[in-house]
């Protein structure tokens, strides 16, 4: 973490393990407990994340409410398979949590009226210690709409030293380009078992959808959508390479046919399962954190690309953040919390990228200063590698409505189970992307971001 302050990288929420609600099991209710009474109650609401996550999660909650007797928070966790539904539902019926946590771009929930404008409600000083690169992906319109807690890199590339090895491959040497991703591939089949696999990658749409952003770019030299948001681009033959790279893994075997375990999380890697995997840096906190013996194998590389040029689009970067929703029944005490567990002191924020493994970059400066502090930083050997090798050759997460993404990632799948021609799905993928455009008037909405 010695340069993390211009860093910017995406945020993912890495399902490893559960953690019990400090609050009711029913997301948008009042947490009945004595030590609430005759305080403002602000409702909370975070997903399941990785293990040292959810324990700081947990903690700072306890440790703010134990610290005064004016704001409780009541913070529930909300699986992120029934995310998007119980927010929905607790927004339309008017008991949304005032306070929750998101990862990905704001552009649309700030341009829709979602989310509450923290200009005037968080305090200006505690606005201006936010870095350049993390405030950019928290404002819209020069206003911010979120607090940032971090950033990070989506895709790095994983392997096992030992298998490596066993394998007859260099350990110290991982696959940079398409075709010796499939010679390291060939290779390692020779040494898993039954239920093994070489390598482990995206297998789902929406998975496919957020970690091909980078890709996608680096093959074409463009997104599939016009600058203006005006036209589908997505009929490149280049990204019919793209599905043929990840066709290919699949019909040799290479890769699983369905998920090993959730998309973003390294249990397969860690569980000896497979002896590579494409994960954002958030991987290597979770095996640091469950799967101890497996720290010293493992290494960390940016993600193999077509021509094995890693000095540009080898990942897209987003954040993690905390955004308070429009409708918010108590504004004031959810911006005290805010200002309290993510502005205030950094010995707050310390054991959280500490705990992470330092695969995570703070939002200030001085947070980054503590945490570089700490004696343990010198023994992360990954660290210097998703920083220095990953993240400065990142592009940001795009800006254009989810839908855009998910056609490109029906159109990957559809294309890697062999369900349609790579070109068949792409031309559907266009046809899908043409439709969002016309239907939500995108070049409109590009001209109003600009603006």
């Amino acid at each position: 973490m010695k340069r993390r302050t211009f860093l910017s990288a995406a945020a993912a929420t890495a399902g490893a393990a559960s953690l019990a609600a400090c609050g009711s099991g029913t997301p948008g209710q009042a947490k009945d407990d004595p030590a609430a009474e005759g305080r403002t109650k602000v409702e909370f609401w975070g997903n399941v994340f990785t293990t040292p996550e959810n324990a700081w999660y947990e903690k700072i909650v306890e440790d703010f409410n134990a610290a005064q007797d004016e704001v409780f928070i009541n913070y529930q966790v909300v699986p992120g398979d029934a995310w998007d539904q119980k927010l929905k539902a607790a927004q339309a019926a008017g008991n949304a949590p005032d306070l929750y946590v998101q990862a990905g771009r704001l552009d649309t929930a700030a341009r829709t009226g979602t989310l509450m404008e923290l200009d005037g409600l968080i305090d200006q000083k505690v606005l201006d210690s936010i870095t350049d690169i993390t405030a950019e992906v928290c404002q819209y319109q020069g206003k911010f709409y979120a607090f940032p807690l971090l950033v990070e890199p989506q895709m790095t590339l994983y392997w096992n030293k030992d298998l490596f090895e066993k394998a007859g491959l260099d350990p110290e040497t991982p696959p940079t380009s398409w075709d010796e991703m499939y010679d390291a591939c060939e290779a390692l089949s020779s040494v898993m078992g039954n239920g093994q696999f070489a390598l482990n990658t995206a297998v789902d749409s929406g998975t496919f959808g957020w970690t091909t952003v980078a890709a996608q770019q680096h093959v074409a030299g463009h997104l599939p959508i016009s600058d203006d948001w005006a036209t589908a681009d997505a009929e490149d033959p280049k990204y019919a390479e793209l599905i043929t790279f990840y066709k290919t893994l699949q019909e040799n075997g290479w890769i699983p046919r369905q998920a090993l375990g959730a998309g973003n999380s390294a249990q397969p890697f860690g569980e000896g399962k497979v002896a590579m995997m494409s994960q954002g840096s958030w991987g290597m906190s979770e095996i640091a954190a469950d799967y101890p013996d497996m720290v010293e194998v493992t290494g960390v590389a940016p993600w193999v690309q077509s021509d094995g040029d890693l000095t540009r689009e080898v990942s897209t970067i987003g954040n993690m953040k905390w955004v308070v929703d429009a409708k918010a029944k108590e504004p004031e005490a959810t911006a005290k919390f805010i200002e309290w567990a993510l502005g205030g002191d950094p010995e707050v924020l310390k054991p959280f990228f500490i705990d992470t493994q330092f695969t995570k970059a703070p939002a200030r400066d001085e947070v980054t200063e503590v945490v570089n502090s700490d004696p343990a930083a010198e023994d992360a050997h990954w660290s210097d590698v998703v920083f220095d090798d990953v993240v400065p050759y990142c592009i940001p997460e795009a800006r254009y409505p989810w839908d855009v993404n998910m056609a490109m990632g029906d159109a990957i799948q559809a294309g890697m189970l062999g369900e349609k021609a790579p070109e068949e799905a792409l031309a559907d993928a266009n046809k899908e992307i043409q439709k969002v455009i016309d239907r939500e008037g995108l070049a409109e909405v590009r001209a109003e971001m600009e603006g």
